[in-house]
């Protein structure tokens, strides 16, 4: 039977493994870059998490689908990378960690992103949705306005939602 107190012994234990592993990960020199920098890891979360916030608004064809999610990923590459360099910083640090798989599969349930099924990319979603942290809340949040924005920033996109496009008078 597990006690109150081996529940908190293990919960502080967990953290302070948790600190440690962060602590060495940026002692071994993988300290985060002063501006984003997209690797393979990030990706690789991008490309899994598109198909989940975007859903039945991409293509559903084979070669379509993946040319829509490929260019997105790129859009949100391009997004973080005019957003103000703390926030890049942050978005460094919330890609690093979620690539660390210990820290991945505590805050999200999920062993890979690569392996990840549809529904359970959309319960790590909702769940960080109406999470009862708001820095989980807010990751969600930012994620998802990044992923959209730039779903909807590519002009191939607007005719889904009957959008025309910007007045011919303001284009000018």
């Amino acid at each position: 039977m597990t006690t109150r107190r081996t529940f908190l012994m293990a919960g502080l234990g967990g953290a302070a493994a948790l600190a440690a592993g962060g602590a060495a990960w940026r002692w071994l020199g993988r300290a985060a870059p002063a501006r984003f920098q997209l690797d393979t890891a990030g990706r690789e979360l991008l490309t899994a998490l598109v198909p989940a916030v975007l859903g039945p608004a991409l293509p559903a064809q084979g070669g379509a689908r993946l040319l829509a999610v490929a260019g997105t990923v790129e859009r949100v590459r391009l997004a973080i990378a005019g957003l103000p360099p703390a926030t890049q910083r942050e978005l460094q640090d919330l890609f690093g960690l979620l690539s660390l798989a210990p820290a991945r599969r505590l805050l999200t349930g999920l062993p890979a992103w690569r392996d990840a099924t549809p529904g359970e990319l959309e319960r790590f979603l909702d769940g960080w949705r109406f999470h009862r942290f708001a820095v989980l809340r807010g990751a969600y949040h930012g994620l998802h306005d990044l992923i959209l924005g730039s779903w909807y920033a590519d002009p191939l996109s607007w005719a889904a939602i009957g959008y025309p496009g910007p007045l011919k008078e303001l284009a000018s």
